[in-house]
């Protein structure tokens, strides 16, 4: 697998070559300094992989990569960066690993190894995608950057200072408050308490418990989620309304 980097520090990109050659079957066919001159190198070698820093002179790495996931036949990008707050426009412009500087070999192993499993077809379907909204929540874990897909959240759950997302691989804290979400994704998630929300598409219907509350019953999980009383006819309504549809 033929690998290009791009970091303007020169002590990084000779970390990343040597921390590629103990790894076997890769090969760095070139290092770039600045964005302009990764354009040049990735015409020229033509990489499966582009390990890509983001605070660079020229274009930036998130313009270089968003001009790349526009040729014909695009790289695999993978970020490897000091900051972890690019993380959501990065996977915008359809990279398939984001790495935080310190890098560990094995995090750098495994984003290869996804790169590998990608065929040329596959990686052309990762050119970026005409949306209107976000598709993925940004999770912070301590592997690193995790992006859930937003059409496998069941729902959001707030506690205290937090919010829990439950999603189809299974769950993850994240930074948004359950405000921001519902202005987000109002069209996608319904309030069922102040502390929740839930996906439209999941919710299935409604159950009494013992304690004669009522509660939410969804698609994908056995959570049961209590709705309140203040939003209760508005979540029936939403029901009724699908059984009609």
């Amino acid at each position: 697998m033929k690998i290009l980097i791009v970091d303007d520090e020169a002590p990084a990109r000779q970390r990343l070559a040597g921390m590629i050659a103990e790894l076997g079957d890769c090969e760095v066919v070139g290092e770039a300094a600045d964005g302009e001159e990764a354009l040049v190198l990735t015409e020229r070698v033509r990489p499966d992989v582009v390990l890509l820093d983001i605070r660079m002179p020229g274009p930036n790495g998130l313009e270089v990569a968003a001009r790349l996931s526009q040729s014909s036949q695009p790289p695999a990008i993978i970020f490897t960066t000091a900051h972890g707050d690019h993380a959501l426009q990065a996977f915008e412009t359809a990279a398939i690993d984001y790495l935080l500087k310190p890098l560990r070999s094995e995090r750098l192993a495994a984003a290869l190894a996804k790169a590998r499993r990608l065929n040329r077809a596959q990686l052309e379907a990762l050119q970026v995608p005409e949306t209107d909204g976000r598709e993925h929540i940004l999770c912070r874990r301590r592997s690193g950057i995790e992006l859930v897909p937003v059409d496998s959240v069941r729902y959001f759950m707030a506690d205290q200072k937090y919010v829990t997302v439950k999603h189809a691989r299974g769950e993850d804290l994240i930074e948004d408050s359950l405000r921001k979400l519902e202005d987000e994704f109002g069209n996608r998630f319904v309030r069922i308490h102040r502390k929740a929300l839930v996906a439209r598409d999941r919710l299935v219907g409604l159950e009494r418990g013992g304690d004669g509350r009522t509660y939410a019953v969804l698609e994908g999980t056995d959570d049961r989620l209590e709705v309140s009383r203040r939003h209760l006819p508005h979540v029936r309504s939403l029901l009724r309304s699908a059984r009609v549809s």
